[in-house]
């Protein structure tokens, strides 16, 4: 896409962080947004504020776990715009914890939210894209714990290496009808995912582990030189990779050498199994 102005953007966890900032992104250069979030008042004040600014912005609220909510927010999207350009797939929470310790409930809400949530997009706005037959863009937001395993984050790991999977999948499937595919695979970014991921849980996945244990096992678990970008440069990257159709939004460095390795240990298996007499 070279250009965004008068293009309709759909978000998902839209009202704050990843999701807000990129809609402000999206914003400045000229797009109609909808937004879309579980929060009903934090909702309305990023719309307000995005209107305020002099965009065409709307919210539906939505809670990506239901399907029937997502199917709810494609037919608002297509109704008010007309078209649809852009569907970023970003409402997610944060788990942390060993996998011995992780309950039924804990899988479920985890899987529900960020792996399911994804899932429910594609299948409410992916026919209708193909139909439209115009330039569209799907973006989708992983984490680097959807690239490299992460001790102590097995359930996150587990449904953020599904998100990729999506992506790489679905970015080959739909090349031929013109819809592009990125998926964004950062490390720690400044927003209030912690505090969300509190309030988004409910009495039907039981009690939620402690905000403080999920921040010090997310710490833990990133390189010695990770560091906490800010939001809006992600955002701005973010944006910049569907302008440029790139699959891959990856926007720390600092992840790059665990992601080499962990493919070279895959390569080292052949050479391996070779050396023993695996002939096949």
């Amino acid at each position: 896409m070279n250009s965004f102005e008068g293009r309709a953007v759909v978000i998902t966890g839209g009202a704050d962080g990843i999701g807000f900032a990129t809609a402000k992104q999206f914003a400045r250069r000229g797009a109609r947004i909808m937004l879309a979030d579980i929060n009903s008042s934090a909702l309305d004040a990023a719309v307000t504020t995005l209107r305020d600014g002099g965009t065409d912005a709307h919210g539906v609220i939505c809670d990506v776990r239901k399907l029937d909510d997502v199917t709810r927010l494609a037919d608002e999207a297509f109704g008010v715009f007309g078209d649809v350009h852009v569907v970023f797939n970003n409402a997610g929470i944060a788990y942390a914890g060993p996998i011995a310790a992780t309950s039924h409930d804990d899988w479920r809400f985890v899987i529900d939210v960020d792996l399911w949530g994804p899932i429910h997009g594609v299948e409410a706005f992916l026919p209708r894209l193909i139909e439209q037959g115009a330039d569209s863009h799907i973006v989708f937001t992983s984490s680097f714990a959807g690239l490299i395993p992460n001790v102590g984050l097995g359930p996150y790991c587990v449904a953020k290496y599904g998100v990729v999977a999506l992506a790489e999948t679905l970015s080959r499937e739909v090349r031929a009808n013109g819809i592009g595919v990125s998926v964004l695979c950062p490390m720690i970014v400044d927003t209030n995912l912690m505090a969300n991921t509190e309030n988004v849980r409910n009495a039907e996945y039981g009690p939620p582990r402690s905000e403080a244990q999920t921040v010090q096992q997310l710490a833990s678990s990133a390189p010695s030189d990770d560091s906490v970008l800010d939001v809006d440069d992600v955002a701005r990257l973010t944006v910049e990779a569907v302008a440029a159709n790139r699959l891959y939004i990856v926007p720390h460095r600092a992840a790059r050498d665990s992601i080499r390795r962990r493919f070279e240990r895959i390569d080292r298996a052949f050479d391996e199994q070779i050396a023993e007499g695996w002939t096949h």
